[in-house]
């Protein structure tokens, strides 16, 4: 009699347990399913950089330096007489371009047609890129992208981005970044951009509006291809290039082509 009463019981205890596991897989499905949007990748077309591919520091209007600083790759100046590049020889590994008979004596080489194509082509890689749409996100982290991680395809801001922390960007060799900013970009001091599951900064392209900062003992990963001004503080490293339709500015940095 006593095991008759208690089957009721049992029975609903083992509905309860039912609906319990029940309903704690609703609630993870969605979890799963954020999980996956945000591993999705986007395949998008790289930025073609023509003939400002050579290039790890180009600028229009000058290159400013405090010594020293390490340059591998090509460095130029145009239309900006070669006087405005104030990097020596012995900082770099590349060739020196200038428009005329200014800048370093024993290893400038005076190649204005060589320089206009160069910033025709750096002018033509921003407006593509800025100009891509359909982007993968807008505005993420609401402009400040300190911690988070990037799979490949379009991210854009519409306003100033800052990287006040360490961040990363993840995907395999042959995938592509463009990461667009309307306004200022702005690194803190040594914070670094790194890379993992294989992605190549030579993939990751920055177009940037207005003035870039990169923070003193900062690294950057990738091409930044600035509408205005590249301000590189004390020690910051860069792999990849700096390309700005106006000036660039050193302090004891480290650039290195990719």
């Amino acid at each position: 009699m006593n095991l008759i009463k208690k089957i009721p019981f049992l029975a609903l205890l083992f509905i309860g347990l039912m609906l319990s596991c029940s309903s704690e897989k609703e609630s993870f499905e969605p979890e799963e399913a954020n999980l996956t949007i945000t591993q999705t990748r986007t395949s998008i077309p790289p930025v073609i950089l023509g003939d400002a591919e050579s290039f790890a520091i180009l600028s229009k209007t000058g290159i400013t330096n405090v010594y020293p600083s390490v340059i591998t790759g090509n460095v130029g100046t145009s239309p900006i007489t070669g006087a405005a590049l104030l990097l020596t020889c012995p900082q770099v590994t590349g060739n020196i371009y200038t428009v005329d008979a200014g800048g370093p004596l024993a290893c400038r080489e005076t190649d204005a047609t060589k320089l206009s194509l160069a910033v025709g082509a750096m002018q033509t890689a921003y407006t593509d890129a800025a100009g891509r749409s359909n982007p993968d996100s807008i505005n993420e982290g609401a402009g400040s992208i300190g911690g988070l991680s990037f799979a490949p395809g379009l991210h854009k801001w519409t306003s100033a981005l800052l990287i006040p922390s360490d961040m990363t960007i993840h995907g395999n060799k042959d995938d592509i970044w463009i990461f667009q900013v309307a306004g200022t970009f702005t690194m803190s001091s040594a914070v670094r951009i790194n890379l993992s599951g294989g992605a190549q900064a030579k993939n990751i392209f920055w177009a940037v509006a207005g003035a870039v900062t990169l923070g003193t003992t900062s690294h950057l990963e990738g091409t930044l291809l600035g509408a205005t001004s590249i301000a590189v503080q004390t020690e910051a490293t860069v792999n990849g290039r700096l390309l700005a339709q106006t000036a660039v500015t050193l302090q004891m940095n480290t650039v290195t082509i990719k």
